[in-house]
């Protein structure tokens, strides 16, 4: 291990780093024998190319050439795309957490030759800081503990081996019982902030899942706080500084209580969370502000986050020219030479009213572009000229060193983002959409398959790598089964079955039901952990139980709807001790409890039929599954609208509420009134 050869990799994160004077190594056997035969400690150091602070410890540690000495005299460094490997991202980030320890990244543990963490924290500066100790000298420290002290280094490598094996062991129960949606629901409504929407203080996160579940607590009571809630909040971050008003798409997270301020970098997956959410909110709400952030978002990962051939890439850097940030702010001056080409003082001077603009800033001395102060939209002459406006900025904005794109392909965000491009699709008759998300759904199913038929997790620059994990067969599989809905493509529905099939061979566990993050044949983690809880992206055990309840409903087929009971059964027990991270899980077990069928029996071809389903996508319905009907065709003999057919040879819509179904609708708006009135 006396070079970097991080070179030979195509994770740009860890591309990033191939000029260190770090001996860096990627994670694989090679690096864990070297370890083993000099009797050196590991440390590992995780991060992804668009993180502000790994940026950060790399230009002050990595790059500095004495402390680079350093650790390459006392370990063997290895470092982690956490995109590439979030299964042992997700293991060493509970081992820190197990500690006592906030998490995060940079995460830089400390690891026996074996993988086995005994120390470990996140940023470290070059010198002590903000009480924190310089990386200098944690360096030496847990160096001269590993060679004088390996005792009490052993006893902490025991502590959280045994700490790490419970984790595979979450708490069984029951099921998610009926009533606890409510409750759940009025539990997390306390947390929202009523001025500004969000859960809780800074720093904010978009929390999708949580806001779903709110949602869903309005469309079942009906309870005015519950859409308040919502709707404050997507207002607030569609307006805030967290949304790119020139480009479109949205920041990672706010570091503010207002969503003015964000952490600058923009990720896949939360662009499509919030696609999604937007795009069930507006079909209540009508809002056109929530249907611009649609297409505008969608317009800005085609133009910027789209592979040639049709996968999309991961994320966008917060930093450029080494400040977070600087792509993204302005002075007045800068806005006010970019709108005197086309504008008169007064219209410039309306839209710095507008968007915030002003000679001091709201950030740093800059200005982030925002209209919390202005949410709601202006009558619309005012609002053709706000958007010639930012379209000057944005060409004036384009010339500036642009930030880093992480241009690799991951299986689990593409599923996201492939079902919301598919769901606003349909809301909004988008064809155009629909065939964006076919696009990379080929793209994932055909370049990221292996030889053997199985997923694999991330692709670049021509190269499929890395063991998928339940993550990514979940979105996949609930990406194709939204496809099929949109399409009426059969293969869809077979390619779910298929990646099912993998997943109940590979990662279930036979012993306490549910699966396991990693496949059974995945050999280099130290631990296999089973979870339920929402990370950065939704947990694949929550999506699944959605999965295999249509699975069930489509197919006919019982045994889905026993796998989906007993996910829940596996960890429902969870729920009584902490909610808050199981939203998709909750979400999911509301649909799995009273799923709405929505049959459509008619020729797809037929203007009538079109009318039907066109309909039905006018209407908000979180539990819904439309299942269309060619004449001819049936549905599995146990569905409750098996024998249902056409009207006098009309195209007609049958609702079916758990097992019992409507009389047959021929009207659309009549289509629209039962369902609008459905809880």
């Amino acid at each position: 291990m006396d070079r970097n050869r991080l070179g030979e990799e195509t994770s740009p994160y860890l591309l990033q780093h191939r000029d260190n004077p770090v001996h860096w190594q990627a994670w694989g056997p090679e690096a864990l024998a070297a370890a083993k035969a000099g009797d050196k400690p590991i440390l590992l150091s995780v991060g992804y190319a668009a993180c502000h602070w790994c940026h950060v410890m790399a230009h002050e540690s990595f790059e500095n050439p004495e402390i680079a000495a350093a650790m390459n005299d006392k370990y063997i460094n290895i470092k982690v795309d956490r995109e590439e490997r979030p299964d042992l991202d997700a293991i060493y980030q509970n081992a820190l957490a197990l500690m006592g320890e906030q998490g995060g990244w940079p995460l830089t543990m400390f690891l026996t030759p074996e993988g086995e963490p005994f120390w470990g924290g996140t940023y470290y500066p070059p010198e002590p800081r903000w009480g924190r100790p310089g990386f200098p000298q944690v360096l030496d420290a847990i160096s001269a503990a590993y060679r004088q002290d390996r005792d009490n280094v052993m006893k902490n490598v025991a502590a959280l081996r045994d700490a790490l094996k419970r984790l595979e062991q979450p708490q069984a129960g029951d099921g998610v019982a009926p009533q606890l949606f409510d409750q759940i629901a009025e539990r997390l409504l306390r947390e929202v902030d009523p001025l500004n929407g969000g859960i809780g203080h800074a720093p904010k996160f978009p929390q999708c899942g949580i806001f779903e579940l709110l949602w869903r607590g309005w469309k079942r009571t009906r309870r005015e706080p519950y859409r308040e809630a919502v709707t404050r909040t997507l207002t607030a971050i569609s307006q805030g500084g967290i949304y790119d008003h020139l480009g479109g798409g949205f920041a990672r997270y706010a570091t503010d209580t207002r969503w003015l301020v964000p952490h600058f970098e923009k990720m896949l997956y939360d662009n499509a969370e919030l696609v999604s959410l937007l795009t069930l909110v507006w079909q209540d709400t009508r809002d056109p502000l929530y249907a611009q952030r649609v297409a505008e978002t969608i317009g800005w990962l085609e133009r910027e986050m789209t592979h040639p051939d049709g996968g999309f890439y991961s994320s966008l850097d917060a930093d450029s020219e080494h400040e977070e940030g600087k792509f993204y702010v302005w002075s007045e001056a800068e806005i006010d030479a970019a709108l005197a080409a086309a504008s008169d003082r007064d219209r410039a001077a309306q839209f710095k009213r507008y968007y915030d603009v002003t000679a001091g800033g709201n950030w740093e001395g800059h200005t982030i572009l925002n209209r919390l102060d202005h949410p709601d939209l202006a009558e619309a002459a005012i609002e053709a000229e706000l958007a010639r406006c930012r379209g000057l900025l944005l060409q004036a904005r384009a010339p500036r060193i642009r930030p880093g794109l992480d241009d690799k392909i991951l299986a689990d965000w593409n599923g996201l983002m492939i079902a919301a491009l598919a769901e606003a699709g349909l809301a909004f008759e988008r064809q155009d959409w629909i065939a964006l998300a076919s696009r990379a759904f080929a793209f994932i199913r055909d370049r990221m398959t292996g030889e053997d038929g199985r997923l694999r997790h991330s692709w670049r620059a021509g190269r499929a790598r890395h063991p998928a994990s339940v993550d990514d067969y979940a979105n996949l599989s609930r990406a194709a089964l939204v496809l099929h809905e949109a399409t009426g493509d059969p293969a869809y529905l077979s390619q779910a079955n298929v990646w099912v099939a993998v997943l109940d061979r590979h990662y279930w566990d036979n012993a306490g039901g549910g699966y396991f993050f990693a496949a059974d044949d995945t050999t280099d983690l130290i631990a296999r952990a089973k979870t339920a809880s929402d990370a950065a992206v939704p947990a694949g055990n929550g999506t699944m139980v959605g999965v295999l309840t249509r699975l069930s409903l489509l197919t006919g087929d019982d045994a889905y709807r026993r796998c989906a009971e007993a996910i829940l059964g596996a960890f429902s027990g969870e729920v009584g001790r902490n909610f808050f991270p199981l939203a998709t899980l909750i979400n999911n077990a509301e649909f799995a409890q009273k799923p709405l069928q929505i049959v459509l029996v008619g020729d797809p071809a037929d203007t009538a039929f079109a009318a039907l389903r066109h309909a039905v996508y006018q209407v908000s319905l979180p539990n819904r599954l439309v299942i269309a009907i060619k004449p001819g065709e049936t549905l599995p003999a146990g569905h409750p609208a098996f024998g249902k057919a056409l009207v006098a040879g009309r195209a007609a819509a049958y609702v079916c509420d758990g097992p019992v179904c409507s009389l047959p609708l021929t009207d659309p708006r009549a289509l629209i009134a039962a369902l609008t009135d459905l809880r």
